[in-house]
């Protein structure tokens, strides 16, 4: 039975996006209370019963959202320019390795305005 999880974490942070012009205002530093899901998807185990456990998933990205976490994205090595699609992408990269079954990153910065990055 093929399945898919979700798990949702959420990260306090302050950016700015220093290739903007200017006078555009996410030039300016601002801060979001950035939404992250996580998508893994695969064959249920047919004695348990489901794919993973939550827990794993948590344990995983924790170390990340510790690096995320009420931090200044752009000091972070790889987020010198922490647009959502990049920030999807620099947790992908990291995170890939420890869920070999992620299908999914959604960066939110607000309630209306999410990236979506499947990888590569």
């Amino acid at each position: 039975m093929q399945m898919e999880l979700r798990k949702s974490f959420q990260f306090e942070a302050a950016h700015r996006l220093p290739l903007l012009p200017k006078k555009h205002k996410c030039h300016r530093l601002h801060g979001h209370s950035f939404q992250v899901e996580i998508v893994v998807a695969g064959e249920c185990d047919p004695k348990l019963g489901w794919l993973m456990d939550y827990a794993d998933i948590s344990a995983a990205f924790k170390p990340l959202w510790e690096k995320l976490d009420h931090r200044y994205l752009n000091e972070i090595p790889g987020l010198e320019n922490p647009t959502s699609e990049n920030i999807a992408v620099w947790i992908w990269r990291r995170l890939k390795p420890r869920l070999p079954q992620l299908t999914e990153v959604v960066v939110a910065e607000t309630c209306t305005a999410r990236c979506v990055y499947r990888g590569q």
